[in-house]
């Protein structure tokens, strides 16, 4: 990515990139249906399809507690330099749709911790 995307075309490109994975059968319409439980290999396999339409990088994924309930949490980049930029997927345990967004806007308590991460890890490449 050579320039940097707005916080609303980067998530609008990762909204288009699932649209396209629904419409190949790689993902169901609400990703997960209601009810059924989504697992952790599950999850990767959306996220990873998402990422690699945009050229992203996980940094991290978890299960935690948001707002009493479950659900999955990635945090990835995109970009680098300075033009890198930090993401948060999350998608509810239970099932549903996949929420995409921009680190920047986020409100997940998890999303402050993306940035630190990936500083952590620059560092880490940097002194091998």
């Amino acid at each position: 990515m050579d320039a940097q995307l707005d916080d609303k075309a980067l998530e609008d490109t990762l909204a288009e990139s699932l649209a396209d994975l629904v419409a190949t059968d790689v993902a169901p319409a609400d990703l997960v249906p209601d009810g059924k439980t989504v697992s952790e290999d599950e999850f990767v396999e959306v996220v990873g399809g998402a990422l690699e339409a945009v050229g992203g990088t996980l940094l991290f994924k978890m299960c935690v507690e948001n707002e009493g309930e479950a659900q999955h949490v990635a945090a990835a980049s995109v970009g680098d330099g300075g033009n890198r930029q930090f993401l948060l997927l999350t998608l509810p345990t239970n099932g549903g749709a996949l929420k995409v967004e921009t680190t920047a806007k986020s409100t997940n308590p998890v999303a402050g911790i993306a940035a630190a991460y990936a500083g952590l890890m620059d560092a880490f490449q940097a002194a091998a």
